[in-house]
């Protein structure tokens, strides 16, 4: 998808969406939800940071560049 034009005023955008038969006014904003409850499984579904860690490395190595 290319942009072919850029509307930067309200009115030819109104006309425009009246035109093809959206409606010009913008959709009602839904109210806020509330915090989940602590009772509904959440909880558990926070993962064990310590489990997902890696592993020391077997071997250490250098990080320095031998030439």
């Amino acid at each position: 998808m290319r942009i072919v034009a850029f509307i930067t005023e309200a009115t030819p955008g109104e006309r425009i969406l009246t035109h093809i038969g959206e409606s010009a006014e913008p959709p009602p904003i839904a109210p806020a939800r509330g915090p989940p409850a602590p009772d509904d499984g959440l909880v558990d579904a926070v993962p064990d940071r310590d489990a997902l860690a890696q592993p020391e490395p077997a071997h250490l190595f250098a990080q320095q560049a031998q030439w």
